[in-house]
């Protein structure tokens, strides 16, 4: 079969739609329609059934798709192999992070990375899950704020995340500061709207001071740390911050500085098949040296 329609197949089938598999493969929507139908007429089968909201795959599709993502992987993993055989760390190296780390704290610090590391790119993908599949390559590593459970994952611990209650000086002008925890029973909450993600620990205000009952409505959910920020900048409410980005905006007050909020343990994180990577090596003592700076910095 003609790997050029296979992955033309694989897009389609990964994004549901033609428009986006053209626009991955940087091909116009009709190559990949005719690619996707020459590879069905030399098959004999339906790949897809098209429906007005896109792509959706047959039985056979489902086969097909299992065999190109292992032929994908091998690919990726191919094509970083023969990347790292190079004497210095060179080519592009795709690495996923949380949004409230990566564009807070990483991201002012990369020029630093990229003047140490010239031949190098960056791929940079933010994202508050696990929507990056490391064994797959879909991203060739990961800053997380949890362990990794899977046996041919490696990960090193790069700190710990502290976080606390903040809020502005004009909010607090208007509403008070509270005393003890009970009071925010009285206070507007900012807190992290997604329940599904690891991130949903970053609730504390809902539920500091409430161990025997349901924890306080916030009155502003948002699915976004930085967000979250802005809003308590703002002076909308108290939410429970990092202590690393709350320091971004020198005006915010401590709030219950007695009462700290859940700490992260940050991890970085890659597949054993690049433990001899030159590209993951250089970005992971890059990164523990600038943990290592600025914990010294903010003893």
């Amino acid at each position: 079969m003609d790997w050029d329609k296979l992955k033309s197949f694989h897009a389609a089938a990964e994004t549901g739609s033609l428009t986006a598999a053209g626009n991955r493969l940087n091909i116009s929507q009709s190559a990949v329609s005719r690619q996707i139908a020459a590879l069905e007429q030399q098959l004999g089968v339906s790949l897809f059934q098209r429906h007005a909201r896109g792509l959706v795959l047959t039985d056979a599709g489902h086969t097909l798709y299992r065999s190109t993502s292992e032929m994908a992987t091998a690919a990726q993993g191919a094509s970083a192999a023969l990347r790292d055989q190079q004497d210095i760390a060179q080519g592009e190296l795709t690495v996923t992070a949380p949004v409230a780390f990566g564009s807070t704290w990483l991201v002012p610090r990369l020029g630093r990375f990229m003047d140490r590391h010239e031949d190098m790119r960056v791929d940079l993908r933010l994202d508050d899950g696990e929507n990056y599949d490391l064994l797959k390559l879909e991203a060739e590593c990961a800053i997380r704020l949890w362990a990794a459970d899977k046996a041919d994952l490696i990960q090193r611990k790069l700190g710990t995340v502290g976080t606390s209650l903040y809020a502005s000086p004009s909010y607090l002008a208007t509403h008070g500061t509270p005393e003890t925890p009970e009071e925010l029973d009285q206070h507007r909450i900012i807190a992290y709207g997604d329940i599904a993600s690891p991130m949903d620990k970053m609730s504390f205000a809902q539920r500091v001071g409430r161990d025997d009952t349901e924890p306080r409505k916030a009155a502003l959910l948002v699915n976004n740390v930085p967000a979250m920020l802005r809003a308590v900048a703002a002076g909308i409410g108290i939410a429970d911050l990092p202590d690393y980005m709350a320091s971004a905006v020198p005006d915010l007050k401590k709030v219950l500085p007695e009462h700290r909020g859940p700490q992260f343990d940050l991890y970085f994180v890659y597949p054993s098949d690049l433990k001899r990577s030159k590209r993951v090596s250089a970005f992971r003592d890059f990164l523990t040296k600038e943990i290592e700076a600025f914990r010294i910095a903010n003893k």
